[in-house]
């Protein structure tokens, strides 16, 4: 069974067990919370929208690697080097229960 979940403006496909890092989120590691999925797949081939819930635990914060952007124009002097490292979650699928 498999869900698709939202969070962050991003959509994610879900199985029980599964690590994942997301949009950084207001919870403390170790903290418990439930994210209502946009579908639910189940074993037997049905799908269900909107029914159920995904229990999440949050393990940790952090940075992912740097992206480096350079602007530039030929034969102006001109050269920007900016970086950005964008904060992240990361979670763990604990279960999916269906309602």
């Amino acid at each position: 069974m498999y869900a698709v979940v939202e969070t962050g403006g991003k959509q994610y496909r879900v199985e029980k067990g599964l690590r994942l890092k997301v949009e950084r989120l207001a919870y403390e590691p170790g903290a418990s919370l439930e994210i209502t999925p946009l579908l639910i797949r189940k074993e037997d081939g049905t799908v269900e929208t909107g029914k159920g819930k995904v229990v999440v635990e949050v393990l940790s914060h952090g940075k992912h690697r740097k992206v480096t952007v350079f602007k530039f124009r030929a034969k102006k002097n001109y050269k920007r080097w900016r970086g950005h490292r964008q904060p992240y979650t990361e979670i763990l699928i604990k279960d999916i229960k269906e309602d």
